[in-house]
């Protein structure tokens, strides 16, 4: 049977933003409709509006009505609905905090919801520290017998390995460790999880998942929108601390650890760090890396502009726009096995995936002809927004000549399961109410992938090399991150 959480209310900072009305408030909706949220749970939004409780209620119900992946249920509104508050206020204003301690302690005795309390910080990383010290002098911190206090950060996780050492240092000042939860959407989506199900449920894949067999890996994530509207938050920051640093380490840790010894989280968690210890970014740097700027061009059959003709964005701007590395594992089973990991935005459709790209066979007894269409075999988790998994490899061609060409076998989440997968975002906030942190990364996991990424991110902005190449909307990035892979005699695959 599910878990359903108990008493309880989530308190969103930035409850106005995107994030909070299409991904959050239906989340919420759909773990209620679900029927894994207790009746008495409780939603407060804090922001600056001048919001009622009606109001805000208001702003619930249109975001569920637009953005809920399950049927709207007047039932289920009105019971949750009973539990939904609004708190106006600034972070830096004592008297907004009380405010909202006096709330969630009538929420407390209203609604049952027993003084367990979340707080999704859906705010600048700015502004962390202000308000994890303003619930800690309102007393919204403090745990008492039977209850339990939890702080949910979006990323970025620090710009760098030392911004990100103050960051946790701060949080875990006012909230220890197991009461801190990074929300990495990817860990959330049932593509991702599938990962472990595929590697440590099956004996198909184990014996090949190494260097003895494995050419190389190659995890990509890409996107075919641009910037328009988002310079404040993108500049400076670029795709390579955007993505690469949380969503696309992830993804490589769970394809490379060891199998841990059971899926509680201190075990799951252990592995992970594992692997990102011995994870370093190849060298050298001007070869094993490239970097790149969108301009405009055609995408989908509309013109599109480029990042510099985009508001906000100085025409000076060094922020990349795609970005791709080449990574070493440095254990006995991946050793010289090279993976390479690459995102960007305005590229040719949208798309994440990892693909497995297996050695050739050792010894072809069959004419050089008859084999020239066939590639190398491999293993692609699509995680979106295809879910999936395919597995390449080489079949004989129909007819009376022996001719070898790749074909594919296919598993689609959407054919092979009835019921539609939950968002990322569903699992996740569920977990943070009953206290799983699986899926969620700890100190020491963003540590090591700031440690990871920063020698790369010191490099180009020291050597300003490899340059910062142009691509046009629409393709698959520069030149430079073809020449990357090609230096190997490898090639990216095209999703």
């Amino acid at each position: 049977m599910p878990r359903i959480a108990g008493p309880s209310a989530l308190v969103i900072f930035g409850v106005t933003g995107d994030l909070s009305r299409k991904k959050l408030m239906p989340a919420i909706y759909d773990l209620a409709n679900r029927g894994l949220l207790p009746p008495g749970f409780g939603l407060v939004g804090f922001a600056r509006r001048d919001w009622a409780d009606q109001d805000f209620m208001k702003v619930v119900h249109d975001a569920v009505k637009e953005h809920a992946r399950t049927p709207f249920n007047e039932s289920v509104w009105q019971q949750l609905a009973e539990g939904i508050r609004f708190v106006q206020g600034t972070f830096d204003d004592d008297q907004s905090f009380d405010n909202l301690a006096s709330c969630l302690a009538a929420l407390d005795a209203d609604r049952g919801t027993g003084g367990n309390h979340a707080f999704y910080l859906s705010i600048p990383p700015g502004a962390f520290p202000t308000v994890v010290n303003q619930l800690k002098r309102a007393g919204l911190a403090q745990t008492q017998a039977d209850q339990w206090r939890r702080v949910v950060i979006e990323k970025p996780f620090g710009h760098d390995l030392a911004s990100a050492k103050q960051l946790n240092k701060t949080v875990n000042e006012v909230f220890p460790e197991e009461s801190v939860f990074r929300i990495d959407h990817y860990l959330g989506k049932e593509t991702v999880q599938n990962i472990l199900a595929l590697r440590f449920a099956n004996q198909l894949y184990e014996p090949i998942w190494n260097s003895n067999y494995v050419d190389h890996v190659q995890i990509t994530m890409a996107e075919d929108i641009g910037l328009g509207g988002r310079a404040g938050y993108y500049d400076g920051i670029g795709a390579t601390r955007d993505v690469i640093q949380n969503h696309l380490l992830q993804l490589l840790a769970l394809i490379a650890m060891e199998e841990p010894v059971s899926f509680k989280p201190a075990d799951l968690r252990a592995e992970k760090v594992k692997i990102l210890s011995a994870t370093r970014p190849a060298e050298p740097f001007e070869e094993t890396t490239a970097r790149g700027q969108y301009t405009g061009g055609w995408q989908g059959g509309q013109k599109v502009p480029g990042l510099l003709e985009e508001g906000g964005f100085s025409p000076e701007s060094k922020t990349e726009t795609f970005g791709a590395i080449t990574c070493e594992v440095n254990t006995r089973r991946w050793a010289g096995v090279p993976f390479y990991l690459r995102t960007g935005k305005r590229l040719g459709r949208r798309v994440t995936e990892v693909a497995v790209v297996f050695k050739r066979a050792p010894h072809l007894p069959f004419d050089d002809t008859a084999t020239e269409e066939l590639g190398q075999n491999a293993l692609v988790v699509r995680v979106q927004p295809d879910e999936g998994v395919t597995i390449r490899f080489g079949s004989k061609v129909p007819g009376n000549t022996m001719e070898v060409r790749d074909v594919t076998m296919d598993f689609g989440y959407g054919h092979s399961f009835t019921e539609s997968s939950p968002e990322a975002y569903e699992r996740l906030l569920l977990d943070v109410l009953l206290g799983e942190p699986s899926l969620f990364p700890k100190n020491d996991e963003v540590e090591l992938s700031w440690e990871i990424l920063d020698p790369i991110l010191d490099f180009w902005a020291r050597k300003d090399e490899p340059a910062l190449e142009k691509y046009k909307a629409g393709t698959w990035g520069p030149p430079s991150a073809d020449a990357m892979t090609a230096r190997t005699g490898r090639h990216w695959r095209r999703p």
